[in-house]
């Protein structure tokens, strides 16, 4: 069932692009957005309580996950980080977004949300 859902994806964000294929990239965002959603779901059904909900979506995010590109470790992204910082000038918190942009130019290979933290971290010190 899992895979009907994906392939759904990837046709409608074939529509919306109005293209015949996507490129590897544009089907790892999508795939990457259907990992979010699950991740989104198992948030909110823990706060339910809905174990057998969210057994689903974690079986549903393994699945996903073994057809993502692989993340760069942590450390590696705290260097990415150091980089745009240097490079955009950042010093306060409230240009987080400038960095954040550049840093995400790696988007495929960096967790955004791992990211986002490594970003407040530093800027914050």
């Amino acid at each position: 069932m899992i895979y009907r859902g994906i392939l759904a994806a990837t046709h409608n964000k074939e529509i919306e692009l109005k293209k015949e294929r996507l490129t590897d990239d544009e089907v790892a965002a999508v795939l990457e957005s259907q990992a979010k959603q699950r991740r989104d779901s198992i948030i909110e059904f823990q706060k339910g309580g809905r174990a057998d909900l969210v057994k689903k979506e974690k079986d549903e995010l393994e699945k996903i996950s073994k057809y993502l590109p692989s993340k760069m470790p942590d450390n590696e992204v705290e260097k990415i980080v150091k980089e745009a910082i240097s490079k955009t000038g950042a010093k306060k918190i409230q240009d987080r977004g400038k960095v954040m942009a550049e840093v995400m130019k790696n988007k495929g290979q960096i967790d955004g949300a791992t990211a986002s933290r490594i970003v407040s971290q530093k800027l914050n010190k």
